[in-house]
């Protein structure tokens, strides 16, 4: 019997074997080009060895069940894709709409576009009401009692779901800055 990194390994490059191919062809057809689909196949098993979770070789013995599970995966790294384009895309579109005088340059958009993904994953690690109520709160600008009225709680419960945010903010920050980062743009 060999050791639990080993039989990772094995795990997955049977999987490899076995599915690579189909899940490419998956994501070819879902994502519609073959390019982001050759990435996000890499990613998936990529994601296996990283994070491996639960990987009950039982459970993938059945063709059905193991390509379930890589669908998954690749599923929840395609949303992950667009998610991280879209943002790339207003990005790109409130630049477009700045005067040339005032663009930022190419380091600072990038660092912009860092935080921006950083403020993403933090708000979807949030309960939706909260995360929404911290960007009602803070980018548009809205009192409690108007982002209360907005989602149909109290302004207590507002004060609550701010607070819980703030608290993600400052986790998020402190661990950019363990990282060896400055204070996000």
């Amino acid at each position: 019997m060999g050791t639990p990194e080993f039989k990772l390994r094995q795990q997955v490059e049977t999987l490899y074997t076995d599915h690579h191919g189909w899940l490419q062809g998956w994501l070819r057809h879902r994502m519609g080009n073959a390019c982001d689909a050759a990435d996000l196949a890499h990613d998936t098993f990529l994601r296996l060895m990283t994070r491996p979770r639960s990987l009950d070789s039982s459970r993938l013995d059945n063709r059905q069940q193991a390509r379930a599970y890589l669908r998954t995966i690749a599923n929840g790294l395609c949303i992950d894709l667009w998610r991280h384009r879209e943002i790339e895309r207003a990005w790109a579109d409130a630049i477009a709409a700045q005067p040339e005088a005032s663009v930022p340059s190419a380091e600072d958009q990038t660092a912009v576009l860092q935080a921006l993904h950083e403020i993403d994953a933090m708000l979807r690690q949030l309960p939706p009401k909260a995360a929404r109520a911290f960007v009602l709160a803070t980018v548009c600008g809205m009192t409690h009692q108007e982002v209360a009225r907005e989602l149909g709680v109290s302004s207590r419960m507002i004060g609550h779901y701010i607070t819980q945010a703030m608290l993600h903010c400052i986790q998020l920050e402190a661990r950019h800055l363990a990282h060896g980062g400055n204070a996000a743009p």
